[in-house]
């Protein structure tokens, strides 16, 4: 059983006599990458601000390695590592001067702490470069490094990849996966897209309106998940759509030279066959979407998470 880095038991959090967080409960274990996703102003941020002791709680208890942030902060805050929006620097201070500038806040980090945090965020090149100069990827990276600096259980980032080209993005997620395996750091990441968090996950909690309505094993969903969305580039395409209504009662949406269907992925190796023993030309199989998004989005009630 994964040792439990958080815990959050029946967390409520009333502002103006309206319950803005009702009755948040569940865990978060080592080593694991837990997304926290929802549409904006589902309560994210108030929560993660509990979380991290930044917002009192108006119910309920948050316990980091069994440690209450209401009863004993000190201790339980000296365990979290958090990015809360853009992680901010000294422009004129290289990245290592930065670095060793936190440094200095915190107790006990030796210079090869710094050395070890430098390497796992992959900036031993840039880190000798003025922050000013860096693209926002490389602040986020420096930003993660820093908050690593005291070797806590817990990392929070808030939307770590906003902002970022496809590019940054890639790196990040890189990053965090690596720093959750390596570190056994439990990575708390709060975000509103799901196809980011799906990617970089092990578990995603579905928030809305202050509740939890969902918490999804990302693997074990993708076992599970056998409905799939595929785009079909065959010729011709009116034989085609044919044979997959005859052969297998499915009704598809032609557009330009694809066809459209939903099915079982475990029907597309028969439907391929299927065509090739009536010649049917096959120049790409896609699979466009997943029932996992599906299942999210009709949790939510609504046809964009924003």
């Amino acid at each position: 059983m994964p040792e439990t880095a958080m815990e959050l038991i029946n967390v409520k959090k009333t502002m103006s006599n309206k319950e803005i967080i009702k009755g948040l409960s569940f865990s978060i274990h080592k080593g694991e990458v837990f997304g926290f996703i929802g549409p904006n102003g589902a309560g994210k941020t108030t929560t993660i601000r509990m979380m991290v002791g930044l917002m009192g709680l108006s119910g309920g208890d948050v316990r980091i390695l069994g440690s209450s942030i209401k009863s004993d902060y000190k201790e339980a805050v000296r365990e979290v590592g958090a990015i809360v929006e853009n992680p901010e620097m000294y422009p004129f201070m290289t990245g290592h001067q930065n670095l060793m500038h936190y440094a200095r806040m915190i107790p006990d980090v030796t210079k090869d702490r710094i050395q070890e945090v430098i390497k796992l965020v992959g900036m031993e090149k840039p880190i000798n470069e003025k922050a000013g100069k860096y693209s926002l990827g490389m602040r986020q990276r420096l930003g993660i490094a820093q908050a690593l600096l005291h070797k806590p259980s817990v990392l929070i980032l808030d939307e770590p990849t906003n902002g970022l080209d496809p590019a940054g993005i890639r790196e990040i997620r890189q990053y965090i996966r690596k720093l959750a395996k390596e570190e056994n750091v439990a990575v708390i990441i709060s975000s509103h897209l799901l196809s980011e968090v799906e990617q970089m996950c092990d578990r995603i909690g579905l928030i809305k309106n202050g509740e939890m309505i969902a918490i999804q094993d990302v693997n074990a969903a993708a076992e599970q998940t056998t409905g799939v969305e595929i785009q079909l580039e065959v010729a011709p395409l009116k034989q085609a759509a044919e044979i997959l209504k005859s052969d297998f009662d499915i009704h598809p949406v032609t557009a330009d030279h694809t066809l459209n269907i939903k099915a079982e992925r475990e029907t597309i190796p028969t439907i391929i066959q299927t065509f090739a023993s009536h010649d049917i030309q096959i120049y790409q199989v896609m699979i466009t979407k997943s029932t996992l998004e599906d299942k999210f989005f009709d949790l939510i009630g609504e046809n964009t998470i924003e």
